[in-house]
């Protein structure tokens, strides 16, 4: 039985046709011609992509398709799939994907329409590759008419990508107006999804070994937007919340001694790491009376870790805070909104 979805133009009349250009107007199938066999993202930001799909596919043995996929998956170890259909734009990549049980080549934004019957599908994944399509409402309602009633469509999106190909206005829009525009694609969809869903994991310490890593730069940020089909049954185990990343916990009452001993220590509360000196010259804090403040810039810091949740839950998206400690009034506030590792280094400056 054919499932009527009617999507709605007014997300495409709101921004323009232009909205949905690319610099590069040329083919998707002359682009993509030559593989790209290499990954997408850092280890430790793929490892989180797991941990999100390990999450919230919850199915016993789901039909799965990956959508605008290329040669991993990202499926965790702990998922038994009953088969997995890739979809994508190049057949050697493809190919060299071992999670994949059926591999289909095409191109969406040349042909939105998904070559698969009616709720075939328990899951539809679609990893940092949103950002490529012309024609998301289509395709986002193909997605509802091939998705079993319940199923989960799963979009992970991050910020690398092949800038030429990308549509004008993700390469216009700041992370957090991403995940907006995501969550528009969903409810653009008329009834066909349950309200979208968000997670974000940034400002995690990239390994040792990665290449970026002694520039200080974060590892990969990770965004998903998820919505069920709706129609499910009662049958299906509801979707877990993916959990927070947080940092070791601290004792409150441990907490509360070493904030007691700051002005003596000088060493953060929650991860024991020696504070920063940084001078308050051409800052933000212009009107404290004070030259300099102390900062936690240990990117491990529970603090600082656990700041991403909470402000995102507060709807910043994309922002976290660290440890401020004032020595004149031995007091600790968060500072205001860091959007990187590096962001509250580059406005103050340590001093000895």
């Amino acid at each position: 039985m054919t499932v009527a979805i009617h999507f709605s133009q007014r997300l495409y009349d709101t921004l323009g046709p232009e909205s949905f250009s690319r610099e590069d107007q040329d083919d998707d199938g002359v682009f993509y011609r030559k593989p790209r066999l290499v990954a997408h993202l850092d280890p430790i930001a793929l490892a989180t992509v797991q941990r999100v799909i390990a999450t919230l596919v919850v199915e016993p043995q789901p039909a799965i398709l990956d959508l605008m996929a290329s040669l991993d998956s990202h499926l965790p170890e702990s998922l038994t799939p009953g088969k997995v259909v890739g979809l994508g734009l190049n057949a050697v990549e493809l190919e060299r994907n071992p999670a994949l049980d059926e591999r289909v080549v095409q191109d969406l934004n040349r042909d939105p329409c998904l070559p698969f019957e009616d709720e075939t599908f328990d899951v539809v994944l679609n990893t940092v590759s949103v950002e490529y399509l012309t024609k998301p409402v289509e395709v986002f309602a193909e997605v509802a008419r091939v998705l079993k009633p319940g199923g989960l469509h799963l979009v992970i999106l991050s910020n690398r990508m092949f800038s030429t190909k990308a549509v004008k206005i993700w390469c216009d829009s700041t992370e957090k107006e991403r995940v907006w525009l995501v969550e528009d694609y969903f409810t653009h969809v008329t009834e066909a999804y349950h309200k979208p869903q968000i997670f974000s994991s940034q400002g995690k310490v990239r390994s040792a070994d990665d290449h970026y890593a002694e520039r200080g730069i974060p590892s990969d940020p990770v965004f998903a937007v998820y919505a069920d089909k709706r129609g499910g049954s009662g049958d299906r185990p509801p979707r877990p919340e993916i959990p927070s990343e947080l940092g070791d916990p601290v004792d409150p009452d441990e907490l509360a001694r070493r904030k007691q001993q700051l002005s003596k220590t000088l060493a953060c509360p929650y991860c024991q790491e020696p504070f920063t000196k940084l001078d308050l010259e051409q800052s933000p804090f212009l009107e404290w009376d004070l030259d300099f403040v102390y900062v936690c810039l240990n990117n491990r810091c529970s603090y600082y870790v656990t700041s991403w949740d909470e402000m995102r839950a507060q709807g910043n998206i994309g922002f976290s805070c660290r440890l401020l400690y004032d020595p004149v009034r031995d007091r600790c506030h968060p500072t205001p909104d860091v959007g990187g590792q590096t962001d509250l280094k580059g406005r103050l400056s340590p001093r000895g």
